[in-house]
């Protein structure tokens, strides 16, 4: 079927992106944010950059990436508005999907020309990366429904579905409130490295920190409280939609979080060294993208069949009854 090849391209453009928002963390962590200087979208006005610098080429391979990416999106869109009619929800989350592209892209801009890079631990950086990271919830959050949904999956409805909105809406913005003060302790993290455990949690008490070390103990807390509305909210979505789809995303849920919650307290006994900086990325992304596959599980329309992801083949039945719409 000409869906099951669109639903492969868009899967594989969310595990790229997933690689992209790797390296730009890796960009972050190894100060090489002003690799290319103040320019942009060039780097030192140079198309190909001339140097040895490796930082240089670090954010300039981040850039290309980034680009790829951009144009994954730009390709999804047109191929998903040739593939499904005017209305249906694929269209709409492909649209998404590119608009906050491109507001990936402005930021990532503003970043670069504004400085707020590299040493910069002015309160500006600090709002730009919240915003990176909430925008980057979602594009993938964008991604993932597009993906799930070209897969043959069933589309949601979210008027009169009852608690389950009441459960899942304030999940997601606990998600992604979670996220952005995990992008203020990670930014503290870089610019203000602790030397000892010890050093670390005196930085923290100490009054007279800077702001960012001040923030940085907001997020295990925060971390712990939508843990626990998180345990007590996919337990009543579970009773209420008992789909084996909900049954499988909640259970997977459970265990990327604990495992993360885990990650994250290793991170502070070890001084957040690079390699588990980014596996607490991705866990975290990881856990967003399970969140919305939970939430489609659970709002997904009644009078469509919804499969578990491994008991269809992908773009296989399900696409059909939607493109009948």
């Amino acid at each position: 079927m000409k869906q099951r090849p669109f639903a492969i391209f868009v899967w594989g453009s969310l595990v790229f992106n997933l690689i992209v928002i790797l390296w730009g963390a890796f960009v972050r962590i190894s100060n090489s944010g002003d690799g290319c200087g103040n320019h942009w979208p060039l780097c030192y006005g140079e198309f190909i950059p001339q140097t040895a610098h490796t930082a240089t080429w670090i954010e300039f391979l981040h850039r290309v990436t980034s680009g790829l990416a951009f144009l994954l999106v730009i390709g999804m869109v047109i191929w998903a508005w040739r593939l499904y009619p005017r209305g249906h929800q694929i269209r709409q989350s492909v649209g998404f999907a590119l608009l906050f592209m491109l507001i990936e892209v402005l930021v990532g801009a503003a970043l670069v020309l504004l400085n707020l890079v590299a040493d910069n631990i002015s309160i500006q950086r600090a709002v730009m990366m919240t915003i990176h990271q909430a925008n980057t919830f979602m594009l993938i959050g964008a991604l993932t429904l597009t993906a799930w949904w070209a897969s043959g999956y069933a589309l949601i409805r979210v008027r009169d579905q009852g608690a389950l909105t009441r459960w899942l809406g304030p999940a997601l913005l606990c998600g992604v409130a979670l996220g952005m003060t995990g992008a203020i302790t990670a930014l503290a993290d870089t610019l203000f490295p602790s030397p000892s455990l010890q050093a670390g949690i005196a930085q923290d008490l100490d009054p007279n920190a800077h702001f960012l070390i001040q923030l940085r103990i907001l997020h295990p807390i925060i971390a712990l409280l939508v843990g626990g509305y998180l345990f007590f909210a996919i337990r009543a979505v579970r009773r209420q939609r008992p789909s084996p789809a909900v049954q499988m995303f909640s259970s997977i849920l459970y265990i990327i979080f604990i495992v993360q919650i885990v990650v994250g307290a290793l991170n502070i006994v070890w001084l957040t060294p690079l390699w588990s900086r980014l596996i607490h990325l991705l866990l975290a992304d990881l856990i967003w993208i399970t969140l919305m596959l939970l939430s489609a599980s659970a709002l997904a329309r009644q009078e469509e069949t919804a499969h578990v992801a491994t008991s269809v083949p992908l773009g296989e039945p399900q696409v059909g009854r939607q493109l009948a719409r």
